[in-house]
């Protein structure tokens, strides 16, 4: 699988950035697609418990995160044909993560949530597909295309829109990958990795710095 070189700016149709903060998209050009409400959408609030789910991953399992009590769990909303997201997978920066973390014991959940017809859609075929040609390391890909239902619990609005959820079930951190809000592979390298900061002052005992950050991606598609 080709890995996507990014040497402009340029975005297309389907692409925007949000402010994580407040959850709110600011379009970069005309969305040809509808978004609910945002009262349709939860508001997962960080400091507070996380929003429970259960879902099926890529192999067919219940992933439920009553289960994973007393670990650290990462959320990392995905579109693989996102710009964003292959900005992340096309430099190794995501799998880097994911493979630094999950040996430490960290469970890294990536989730498909782009409904039936949308980009980003993908059956458990393909998600283990993709697991397997990014030498990606997740501890599984949940399929929430379906009534995306962790989606809305989290308010996810864009890809990659990334959260975590300390030992006893807190939203500690909500927001974007790192502070270059951009779709150039160059800009990886320099970047502040809010992602990994936060996990590593939860390994050390601490309280997340940067608990909220600006999140940018591809905007998710919600079905009615």
């Amino acid at each position: 699988m080709t890995k996507p070189a990014f040497r402009s700016p340029l975005i297309s149709r389907r692409t925007a950035l949000a402010a994580g903060a407040g959850l709110a998209a600011l379009p970069l050009a005309p969305m040809p697609f509808g978004r609910p409400a945002a009262a349709q959408l939860a508001a997962a609030r960080v400091n507070a418990p996380a929003p429970a789910f259960a879902a099926a991953d890529s192999n067919g399992r219940e992933v439920t995160l009553a289960d994973l009590r007393g670990k650290t769990v990462v959320l990392e909303f995905t579109n693989h044909d996102c710009p964003f997201v292959r900005k992340h997978y096309g430099t190794s920066n995501m799998q880097n993560l994911q493979r630094r973390w999950t040996e430490r014991g960290v469970v890294w959940l990536t989730i498909a949530s782009s409904p039936r017809g949308e980009q980003g859609h993908v059956t458990p075929e393909q998600a283990n597909e993709l697991t397997r040609s990014r030498n990606a390391a997740p501890t599984a890909v949940l399929l929430d295309g379906g009534e995306q239902i962790v989606a809305r619990a989290y308010g996810a609005q864009v890809t990659p829109h990334m959260f975590i959820i300390n030992a006893e079930g807190q939203l500690v951190y909500a927001g974007g990958i790192d502070d270059r809000p951009t779709a150039r592979a160059a800009d990886v390298e320099g970047a502040r990795n809010f992602v990994d900061l936060a996990l590593t002052e939860l390994s050390q005992g601490k309280p997340v710095s940067n608990p909220t950050t600006r999140a940018y991606g591809c905007v998710v598609k919600y079905s009615s």
